[in-house]
């Protein structure tokens, strides 16, 4: 009991003491709510995350793709086919290229050749107007000129560096494209080998009767499990698909 409840009793206002009663049991009904609140909110919280966490699960898929195996023998599928496709492709590709590189470098050999004697007349040029500046100093037009064709020669030296620099360059391209002709020959060796395999593997499969000299084989034969007959069409066209 507090010391307010027991003025509250001394004092016989007993009214006053059921108020204070009253307001203490209310502010417990207030704790007791908010410690609810509290816990449901924890609850809630909780309850998120794990919905949060099967919703984060990946679901897989139960989709199964059908592969065909073995391919059937048509022309996309036949192996040797397309390697020989891949190196006649690559060998015109090829030639193309080296036909354009080797445009590009007679170009620059050309405008190499033209620099060279654009730098010969500029070196008489500054050759005679030094002759004239030294002999006439005095005139302005000569230092002029003299100045203008040493800068023209300066730049026309750099020209000629970068004209030179870009064939040594496509020299190192025309070097680095040999290797396509190596690439083309590991395939040729890789098909080479395939036909080899091929020609043992049908000569080990060689029989001494002809094919349309054979007995046809039965469908079904007594003891068989299956159900699943075939007949001497389906037979004939499953071997003609081998045989495309």
């Amino acid at each position: 009991m507090t010391q307010e409840e027991l003025d509250a009793l001394m004092s016989g206002d007993i009214d006053d003491l059921g108020s204070l009663a009253d307001d203490d049991i209310s502010e417990d009904s207030d704790l007791d709510l908010s410690f609810e609140d509290d816990v449901s909110a924890e609850d809630l919280l909780d309850e998120q995350e794990l919905s949060m966490v099967d919703d984060e699960v990946p679901v897989k898929s139960s989709k199964k793709e059908d592969v065909l195996f073995p391919m059937p023998a048509t022309k996309e599928n036949k192996m040797v086919h397309q390697l020989d496709d891949v190196t006649k492709e690559s060998e015109e590709k090829a030639s193309e290229i080296f036909d354009i590189i080797e445009g590009v470098s007679n170009n620059l050999m050309d405008k190499e050749e033209m620099l060279g004697n654009i730098i010969e007349v500029l070196n008489s040029n500054i050759e005679l107007f030094t002759k004239l500046n030294k002999k006439f100093p005095d005139v302005e037009a000569f230092a002029i000129q003299l100045e203008q064709n040493n800068s023209a020669l300066d730049n026309a030296n750099q020209a000629l560096e970068v004209l030179q620099s870009s064939g040594e360059a496509i020299m190192d391209v025309m070097d680095i494209m040999q290797y396509q002709d190596i690439h083309r020959q590991k395939i040729e060796r890789v098909i080479n080998v395939m036909r080899a395999l091929s020609n043992y593997m049908n000569s080990l499969f060689e029989g001494r009767i002809d094919d349309d000299k054979r007995v046809s084989s039965a469908t079904h034969i007594a003891g068989d499990t299956h159900n699943e007959l075939a007949s001497n069409e389906d037979i004939e066209a499953l071997l003609a698909s081998f045989t495309k």
